[in-house]
């Protein structure tokens, strides 16, 4: 039985609140999950997949990437979301606190992974060019684009990439700049591109075609097939 609980943490002086999921009937240390959530903020989708993982026996935190100022207002969103791609060192810091409130858990084993959706998939991949000592990083049709490309060596999460072959925000263009950038950095990726799939893919509420977004129940089953098989393996030991 899965249980949440919404827990208040800060970065610095922004005051954040994120959700807490976790099955009680285990006992046992075991890996953490972050979960990073898109640019809508913590929403019912982040948290609905906060407690799949949770269901699957991990230890998860969904964050808040936003705080109490920006969540809410559109115009600070965007404004927010300009500074976080922009500036990597603010976007690791407010990430680096929640990872520090999964990581006090009592029954997280140090073990910790990063998945995020769309605005949080280009957060998870940010946290691993910035060389985030996590054991994996997942980005489901998140951004590929990076101000600040990794370098050789820097890089030590693995990285699961998912992503639509029809996502108009994530282009060719940008797969093949992402696969030549991983590639010179030595990192160890996987990347996976679904047919048909457009961008948002795992958001069920997502209709919105001419702006390339839209759910596919297929890309979304199959990602998150491939996410569990690449938990099990990055946790193997």
């Amino acid at each position: 039985m899965v249980e949440t609980e919404d827990v208040r943490y800060f970065d610095g002086d922004e005051a954040l609140t994120g959700l807490l999921a976790w099955d009680r009937a285990q006992s046992h240390q075991r890996p953490g999950i972050l979960v990073l959530h898109g640019g809508a903020g913590l929403d019912a989708h982040a948290k609905n997949r906060a407690r799949r993982f949770a269901d699957a026996g991990f230890i998860v935190f969904a964050a808040d990437m936003y705080g109490a100022s920006v969540a809410g207002n559109r115009d600070r969103i965007v404004e927010h979301i300009g500074e976080l791609r922009r500036n990597r060192g603010a976007l690791s810091r407010r990430a680096q606190a929640a990872i520090a409130r999964l990581r006090s858990h009592p029954d997280v084993d140090g073990r910790i992974a990063a998945i995020g959706y769309c605005l949080g998939g280009m957060i998870a991949l940010e946290l691993a060019r910035d060389g985030v000592d996590l054991a994996g990083v997942v980005s489901v049709h998140g951004s590929l684009e990076t101000a600040m490309r990794s370098e050789a060596g820097v890089v030590k999460a693995r990285i699961l990439v998912c992503h639509g072959s029809l996502d108009p925000h994530g282009p060719p263009a940008h797969v093949l700049a992402f696969v030549d950038e991983m590639n010179r950095a030595g990192a160890d990726f996987q990347l996976i591109l679904y047919g048909g799939a457009m961008h948002g893919f795992t958001h069920e509420t997502a209709i919105q075609p001419l702006n390339g977004v839209a759910y596919n129940p297929t890309a979304d089953a199959r990602s998150s097939k491939a996410i569990g098989m690449f938990l099990d393996e990055i946790f193997a030991s």
